[in-house]
């Protein structure tokens, strides 16, 4: 049997360069030193980037996924950072931290995470997505975009190995239930679904005919989880492409017209999903817009060849360009919806808090004054 290769990624906010910013080159040079350490024992290999304030950690292993050993790499390099932030005095030093103490891997205890296993093919190229200021349901318009629509992805058409479609993992965020749904099979009633980015967010894509895995996102809710707002949920994934798969420019052209996710500001508002290259992964205008960058990479044995920064191509300056437009018309409406979120997606918990205050000052409305008065004289009306 063919020995499978593990694409972990894990990702967390622990500090930031005056504000909501940027993870400055102190925390990643600590997360490194750590995660460098265990190349050979643990890991095949890695790559630690950031995406504004959250630092992602790309790692190859072969100990499979939810794996104890890998997590708790993570966790302790993570952790490393953290005392960085908080020697530096960064802004939000630990926030993706939740506990103390590690306990079997990470999920749950703040940090996000996408993984997945396979058999590499003869040829493994993949791409993986890391966001600022948005939350999981991000990738739910892309997913279906990459993996269902004909007019984003022709090889749905033309690809033989794509024809029978792909299967959905749909997680209910809120009541911490999963369904799998089959495209084209079941399209409408997928979207019925995961058009709903309060409730649902896709966690997983498998191709149809043999359930290989093609997608995996990150699909934690971090002010869920803690009962309060501790940061913003900013999501990864790893998606892969070619050879039975989306193509990669069919994987990025499901971001070359930007579509409204929820976060930016004090993760409280709809905005555009601007796609970026590394460089200009650093969200300041109103803490915004959200951020995506794409990075390529070829598995060999398990090494990671390169990356590609896929989203500095020049093809998506008019994305970019759009997407700022798109910020200029959702910063019109100030704290009216559509911009500001509705309360029961807010990361901040303030305007609840507000609302609760204000409970003992509403007082019923009298009956009569519901109702208009009946005209019985029409010579009062003249």
């Amino acid at each position: 049997m063919e020995e499978k290769v593990t694409v972990s990624v894990i990702k967390a906010d622990v500090g930031g360069l005056c504000g909501h910013t940027l993870a400055p080159i102190e925390l990643l040079d600590a997360v490194e030193y750590v995660v460098e350490n265990a190349v050979d024992e643990t890991l095949i290999d890695y790559y630690v980037t950031n995406c504004g304030d959250d630092i992602d950690i790309v790692m190859t292993h072969n100990k499979g996924t939810d794996n104890d050993e890998v997590h708790k790499l993570a966790w302790d390099a993570l952790t490393d950072a953290t005392e960085v932030a908080k020697e530096l005095k960064l802004y939000g030093a630990g926030q993706d931290l939740l506990s103390d103490s590690f306990s079997g891997n990470v999920k749950g205890l703040g940090p996000g995470c996408a993984e997945m296993e396979f058999v590499e093919r003869r040829s493994e190229p993949l791409v993986v997505f890391c966001c600022d200021k948005t939350d999981p349901a991000a990738f739910n318009l892309p997913f279906y975009k990459m993996f269902s629509s004909p007019f984003n992805t022709p090889g749905l058409v033309f690809d033989p190995s794509m024809t029978e479609g792909f299967k959905y993992e749909v997680m209910d965020i809120i009541d911490h239930k999963r369904v799998l749904m089959s495209t084209p099979a079941e399209t409408y009633s997928l979207l019925a679904l995961i058009g709903n980015l309060e409730r649902y967010a896709i966690k997983r894509v498998y191709r149809g005919y043999d359930n290989e895995i093609a997608a995996v996102a990150s699909s934690e809710k971090l002010n869920m989880m803690a009962g309060e707002y501790v940061g913003k949920d900013d999501p990864v994934a790893i998606v892969r492409a070619q050879s039975g798969f989306p193509a990669v420019g069919e994987l990025l052209e499901a971001f070359a017209n930007p579509h409204l996710v929820s976060g930016w500001m004090r993760g409280c508002h709809w905005g555009p999903m601007m796609p970026v290259g590394e460089e200009d992964a650093m969200p300041s205008r109103f803490d915004g817009p959200a951020r995506i960058m794409a990075l390529g990479f070829q598995l060999s044995k398990g090494r990671l060849v390169g990356p590609n920064d896929l989203f500095a191509d020049k093809a998506f300056d008019k994305a970019r360009d759009k997407a700022l437009e798109m910020a200029d018309m959702m910063r019109s409406m100030g704290p009216f919806q559509p911009h500001r979120l509705p309360e029961s997606m807010m990361e901040y918990t303030s305007v609840p808090k507000v609302l609760k205050a204000l409970e003992s000052r509403f007082e019923e409305i009298p009956e009569n004054n519901c109702k208009l008065e009946k005209v019985t004289d029409r010579g009062d009306l003249e």
